[in-house]
């Protein structure tokens, strides 16, 4: 059966969601979505869709790369949206489709339970009152049970705790393979889950911060992908310009005008154009600030 018959019969009134998902019913332009979806991968091209509430997207976009099989990685706009998509989505089409292979979930590095800052808050003493002593408790009894370390799952830990922060690594403060714990790191374990993974659910926070890795030559926590789907994919060109763009503050050009007009007055005195350009850059500045308050 090609693939496009099969995609039809999967989204069909007596298909596998039907038979398998409570409360799934055919609708139109999610068969639709789906068939581009599947033409895209098998072309190996790229697709933008716009769908509109109630047309069923996750499912539209997830049977045909299931169907398919091939490495992906699906990037999603918040933490929250991801795990939703792991833990209540993705089960639910991987048992209607009897998808058999390897799924994983990836976070940034400040999203895990660091065992060797626990274990040095523990042994120094937690920063905080009696209450951040208390939460400290609950997590030193959730890391006897949970698997990955991941702290959404401790659902007695407000998500802004500040006892997080104190039990979570930093790039820089890393150990890596020289830490005692590491080999019962919760990072090193998910992101090995994820290296060798069929398909990774991420976020675009982390796809483009792996990006930048892989840019400056130090690594890469993502797998290379032959699949590549961004769930909200309107919120890119804001979050990609965090990691890729430059900014510049009038304070900055105040102080290079300033810098300028030193160097002018001290060492270039012959350079009248410099100071005249320093003097111009100056005022468009000023005007600049004056406008946008």
């Amino acid at each position: 059966m090609d693939y496009e018959n099969q995609i039809a019969n999967i989204f069909s009134l007596n298909g596998e969601l039907s038979q398998n998902i409570k409360g799934f019913r055919p609708r139109a332009e999610q068969l639709e979505m789906a068939h581009a979806v599947g033409k895209a991968i098998q072309n190996k091209s790229s697709l933008v869709v716009e769908a509109g509430t109630g047309t069923g997207k996750t499912f539209a976009y997830l049977a045909p790369t299931l169907v398919f099989g091939k490495k992906t990685i699906i990037s999603t706009g918040s933490k929250n949206l991801q795990d939703q998509l792991f833990n209540r989505d993705l089960p639910a089409i991987k048992k209607a489709l009897n998808f058999t292979g390897k799924i994983a979930l990836l976070k940034g590095r400040a999203n895990y339970l660091c065992l060797e800052r626990l274990d040095q808050v523990i042994a120094q003493g937690v920063l905080g009152d009696k209450s951040v002593l208390a939460e400290l408790s609950k997590v030193r009894k959730w890391n006897n049970s949970t698997k990955t370390g991941d702290f959404t799952e401790c659902i007695e830990l407000a998500e802004d705790s500040p006892i997080i922060p104190q039990l979570t690594s930093t790039a820089e403060s890393c150990l890596g393979t020289d830490c005692p714990n590491y080999s019962e790191c919760y990072v090193a374990s998910a992101r090995k889950k994820a290296l060798n993974a069929d398909l990774v659910v991420v976020n675009h926070h982390l796809f483009f911060a792996d990006m930048a890795v892989k840019e400056s030559g130090f690594g890469e926590l993502i797998p290379n992908a032959e699949v590549i789907i961004f769930d909200e994919a309107h919120q890119l060109p804001d979050i990609a310009s965090q990691y890729f763009g430059q900014s510049l503050t009038s304070r900055q050009l105040f102080d290079l005008c300033k810098d300028i007009n030193i160097v002018y007055r001290t060492e270039l005195k012959d350079m009248q154009q410099l100071g005249t350009t320093s003097d111009t850059l100056l005022k468009v500045v000023q005007d600049f600030s004056f406008i946008t308050g």
